[in-house]
């Protein structure tokens, strides 16, 4: 436990923090696997909606520090590519 008030605050800020990016990440993953179902389904027009919702959710969590920025625009890229695929 904590010995002194500051490092008590920076414990229960931590704690506030592991949860709020636990719960953050679960709902990037939880997108991108229903995305990958779409896509795996060959279902075009959901994977173009889920897509849109996934990259959303992702850049989001990136701009709050979940993620670094750079590996949710490759996790999007890759993405993006798998569905522009399925049009083609």
């Amino acid at each position: 436990m904590a010995n002194h008030k500051s490092a008590a605050k920076r414990a229960r800020q931590s704690l506030k923090k592991k949860t709020f990016r636990s719960r953050t990440k679960g709902a990037v993953r939880t997108m991108e696997k229903k995305l990958r179902q779409a896509i795996a389904s060959q279902d075009a027009p959901t994977a173009k909606t889920l897509l849109a919702a996934f990259s959303s959710k992702i850049d989001k969590a990136a701009s709050k520090g979940v993620y670094h920025q750079r590996t949710a625009a490759r996790r999007i890229s890759r993405a993006a590519q798998q569905v522009q695929q399925l049009s083609s």
